[in-house]
């Protein structure tokens, strides 16, 4: 019997997931058995009496959420009534997952490591926290090299712990017979040998074939000293999946998506003009036949779209199944696979078509994972296209990998159809491809203003071509929705859409509640930054505001600020003409503007004490200029600011403005200045909704 460890993962969208899996299954080659659980399945664990190491890998979604699996786990420890050496018997390690491009950067891992350590466990192994802005395998693939050697010291301490505390239980029971697998164990334990990690070593190839032209690497080929080198290339994942296809007696198909809301587009209208450089709409829902679906200024909801018809259809001639699509799919376990906590995916529902199962389940737009691309490298006959998938998913690949596939967004079909010696079976598909997504949207609207409507911006997603996409395309969803709407969609300048009979409809779903709410106290001021689409929820906001003025005419309400930017005044100012109307009526204090891209000594209110091409460009400088007011508001009055927009440039320089404004202002240090900007965040007075 191998000696064992507990591994629990929590995951949002599967990466967490599939790093515990592949962590499990490495184990095996360490000669060690781990207790594969997600951390909401806790009767397949008991933290309460474990013995053995924990291992947590645990992502971070939202604000610095738990994952939807991991909430109630963090929510049990979180409790107040346990005490401080309630889990003095755990000894873990934690590997976080994050994004260094928002705020709270793996605060999930971060807060269970710390609590953890309140309730008395402790670390056998230093905690890791990867960083998925710059590629997760920059902490991932050196955390668990090192992790091996510390289970196994770990293991070993404990048993010389346990052996005295054995024979003492043995000595005081002599008459019960001994459990041998526990003296198995021990003996295991006993003799665990320290090795170091196996490595897949590939020798150098010689004949040049993969060298690319003009000396220029792709997607499909590499050069000098990638091309040239020996390769540490990941093991191999188990398969786990047995997928058939039947022919099915009906044509009527298994349908989950019903069970969320499907709603019409009421209307649908360009906030942008033709000339500029993003397209930006605007869509009203009709929600007046879902009463359930109530949302509150600064909500979020879903929208669940289907992968395109026209790439379903190249993914169905891919595999070569285009016959086939009205097919049945039958999913059932391997009954001799090796993958620890193997699972039919629960996302796909029984008796679903081929087609349905390719438009309405698997993320076939998702960008290939390595552990996807090792598969894959079984199933492809050319040797060079074989090598190139190799140095792909190889930890010698990672700058290639990320070049090529994470940042030009390339899809599992674009990749396939680049690799066209690649044949892979449906069954790989399925274990690999993750489960397809919902879009999330802030809602742009009051329900006070628009009863039985919600409304919605979003521009329209751009991926152009490159050496893996021969064309440009279309975001998914937003590509998706224009195309659903362009035929009745108001351009800037006209009044009304041309009318249709029959209004298009799409399924959405209200996201669970959060905090990036107006005050709920309306005497208590408030700033908001959100340029671009990032202005969205604070027209919600606004409108809000607007009705409560309206019905509260003697209330005491708080200033009101926006910091709105774009690229042209006269081509994305979104919004301007309702934005112009709530300062008008004094519903908006104070509506500071900046464009990027006009000339700044033509920027309104521009102040002539400060050179010219230092004015207000972005929104970061015009908080700047009125650093006096922002830490007035922000720390006498104890008021709010909400950020709202892109997370890799805005937000992490509206951070930095707001410490450098707070140091500035107060006269702190950049300690206290760091202090105080995280107390405001503690206190969701500072309070951020933004994408990357």
């Amino acid at each position: 019997m191998k000696p064992r460890f507990v591994l629990l993962y929590g995951s949002q969208k599967g990466q967490a997931q599939a790093i515990a899996e592949g962590v499990a299954e490495e184990a095996e080659t360490h000669g060690l058995f781990a207790e594969l659980s997600c951390l909401e399945n806790n009767e397949k664990y008991n933290l309460e009496t474990e013995t053995a190491p924990v291992v947590f890998i645990v992502s971070t979604t939202g604000d610095g959420e738990p994952p939807d699996n991991a909430l109630k786990f963090v929510r049990n420890i979180k409790k107040k009534t346990l005490s401080s050496d309630h889990y003095k018997h755990i000894s873990y390690a934690l590997l976080g997952l994050g994004d260094t491009n928002y705020a709270n950067f793996c605060n999930c891992g971060k807060a269970i490591d710390r609590r953890l350590r309140e309730l008395g466990a402790s670390q056998f192994y230093a905690s890791g926290y990867a960083d998925d802005g710059v590629g997760l395998e920059l902490v991932v693939d050196p955390w668990i090299k090192g992790l091996w050697n510390a289970i196994k010291e770990e293991l070993s301490n404990m048993t010389s712990k346990q052996t005295e505390c054995v024979k003492e239980e043995v000595r005081d029971s002599s008459k019960e017979t001994p459990d041998p697998s526990t003296a198995d164990m021990q003996l295991n334990l006993l003799s665990i040998a320290n090795c170091q990690n196996c490595k897949i070593g590939l020798s150098s190839r010689t004949d040049g074939a993969l060298s690319a032209d003009a000396g220029v690497a792709s997607l499909t080929h590499s050069l000098p000293p990638l091309s040239q080198s020996a390769l540490n290339i990941p093991a191999l994942p188990p398969p786990y999946l047995c997928v058939s296809l039947q022919e099915m007696e009906t044509t009527e198909d298994v349908r989950t998506i019903d069970k969320v809301g499907e709603v019409p587009i009421s209307k649908a209208t360009q906030l942008t003009r033709g000339d500029s450089v993003k397209t930006a709409l605007l869509l009203e829902l009709d929600i007046s036949t879902l009463p359930a679906m109530t949302y509150q200024p600064g909500d979020a909801f879903d929208v669940y779209w289907p992968n395109s018809a026209t790439e379903v259809e190249d993914m169905l001639h891919r595999l070569g199944l285009q016959d086939q699509r009205n097919h049945r799919v039958l999913i059932s376990l391997l009954k001799d696979t090796k993958k620890r906590g193997a699972q039919v995916p629960s996302y796909i529902p029984q008796n679903a078509s081929l087609l349905y199962l390719l438009t309405w389940c698997l993320e076939i737009r998702s960008v290939p994972k390595k552990a996807f691309l090792r598969a894959l490298v079984e199933y492809t006959v050319d040797g060079v296209q074989k090598r190139r998938l190799q140095e792909l998913c190889s930890k010698q690949g990672t700058t290639d990998y990320n070049s090529h596939l994470r940042e030009q967004s390339l899809s599992i079909l674009e990749l396939l159809n680049a690799f066209p010696s690649c044949s892979p079976p449906l069954s790989i598909l399925i274990e690999h491809v993750p489960k397809l997504q919902p879009r999330p949207y802030s809602v742009a609207s009051s329900c006070l203003r628009h009863p039985g409507k919600l409304n919605f911006v979003f521009n329209i997603v751009e991926f152009p071509a490159c050496s893996g996409r021969t064309a440009g395309r279309r975001g998914l969803c937003t590509g998706g929705l224009f195309d659903l709407i362009s035929s009745r969609l108001v351009l800037p300048g006209n009044v009304k859409s041309s009318s249709k009979p029959a209004l298009p409809k799409i399924h959405v779903n209200l996201r669970p509640t959060c905090t990036f709410r107006p005050p709920a106290d309306v005497s208590v001021p408030f700033m908001m930054v959100g340029p671009g689409t990032g202005v969205a929820p604070f027209i919600g906001f606004l409108q809000q505001r607007e009705e409560q003025r309206r019905q509260n005419p003697l209330a005491t309400f708080g200033e009101t600020w926006l910091f709105f930017g774009c690229r042209h005044r006269d081509q994305d100012f979104l919004f301007r003409e309702e934005l112009e109307s709530f300062v008008s009526s004094g519903v908006l204090s104070h509506l500071q503007l900046s464009f990027s891209r006009d000339d700044p000594e033509e920027q309104e209110g521009a102040d002539e004490t400060i050179s010219p091409t230092a004015q207000r460009r972005y929104v970061q400088h015009n908080l700047k200029l009125h650093g006096r007011q922002v830490t007035d508001i922000l720390l006498k009055q104890k008021g709010c600011i909400y950020v709202c927009g892109d997370a890799r440039n805005m937000a992490k320089d509206v951070d930095t403005t707001l410490m450098e404004v707070i140091k500035a202002e107060l006269g702190m240090d950049q300690l206290e200045a760091m202090k105080t900007l995280a107390a405001l965040r503690e206190e969701k007075r500072y309070l951020q909704d933004i994408w990357g």
